[in-house]
């Protein structure tokens, strides 16, 4: 018990209350979340899914899509899932500059899907490299791999973001 009080008072509070996070007012992620449900809907007849890959990125796009999951945001009740293959998906969803590595296994991930194909990238690095634009170890963009749908911008796009530009290409 000793060593729990020293501690806390060693290191201070390190967590925080949820105040703060999500949404800035839950009747707008609604409200919104019931638009992307409509426009899923009116496409597809049933749910939207998304094949994500990241082709070489920092982790944090990825951070904000896993948030768009979480029980604050819950896109899945919205009509959009994650699916593990890509030949279950309607788009393909893809974070960073594509490493020469990736570049192979993206075109191969796009070559799986059924048509019609979207192809969607998230994130500053996605469409043409960003900040690792010009590295040795970097083929470019997204765009100079696949045809490239629509792009949502941000280092990192928080969830609403997300969800805001894929109501966006769904309306379209």
């Amino acid at each position: 018990m000793f060593e729990i009080i020293k501690n806390r008072l060693f290191k201070g509070v390190v967590t925080g209350s949820l105040r703060g996070m999500g949404p800035s007012r839950p009747e707008d992620l609604e409200a919104l979340g019931q638009e992307l449900k409509t426009a899923i809907h009116k496409r597809f007849g049933r749910s939207f899914h998304i094949r994500e890959v990241d082709t070489g990125s920092c982790g944090g796009c990825e951070s904000e899509i896993i948030a768009t999951t979480n029980p604050i945001y819950d896109v899945q009740r919205f009509g959009v899932d994650f699916v593990a293959s890509p030949r279950h998906a309607d788009a393909l969803l893809v974070t960073g500059p594509v490493s020469k590595n990736m570049a192979l296994a993206l075109k191969k991930t796009y070559d799986a899907m059924p048509g019609p194909k979207y192809v969607i990238t998230l994130g500053d690095c996605a469409p043409d490299g960003g900040l690792f634009k010009g590295s040795y170890y970097v083929e470019g963009g997204v765009k100079n791999i696949l045809p490239v749908s629509a792009h949502i911008p941000g280092c990192p796009p928080d969830p609403m973001t997300i969800i805001r530009y894929l109501l966006i290409l769904l309306k379209v």
